[in-house]
């Protein structure tokens, strides 16, 4: 029910981006990351506030979360190193026919 304004909402976006540079493999990041981009805006995760139920419910299904977007990483991963290996003719075709 809290409405961000536009300058707000950019540096969620920024925040965001900056701190997913280098959480990929860090586990339960998302939850710390959240905290990073909830602070960003002036929104503190205190007893008593509203911030602080909604981060508790988030935070009860990041595990579920926390899975896919290691998942998607790891696939992403595999996806460039391929892609790479094959631009260097460092695979051999014949195994994967």
């Amino acid at each position: 029910g809290l409405h961000l304004t536009l300058t707000q909402q950019l540096i969620v976006i920024l925040t965001a981006i900056l701190a997913s540079i280098g959480t990929a493999g860090v586990p339960a990041a998302g939850a710390i990351m959240l905290l990073l981009v909830l602070n960003s805006v002036g929104l503190k995760v205190e007893p008593g506030r509203p911030e602080t139920l909604a981060y508790a419910m988030i935070f009860g299904i990041d595990a579920l979360l926390d899975m896919a977007r290691t998942a998607t990483n790891v696939l992403g991963d595999l996806t460039a190193t391929t892609f790479v290996a094959k631009l260097e003719n460092e695979i051999d075709m014949s195994k994967w026919n």
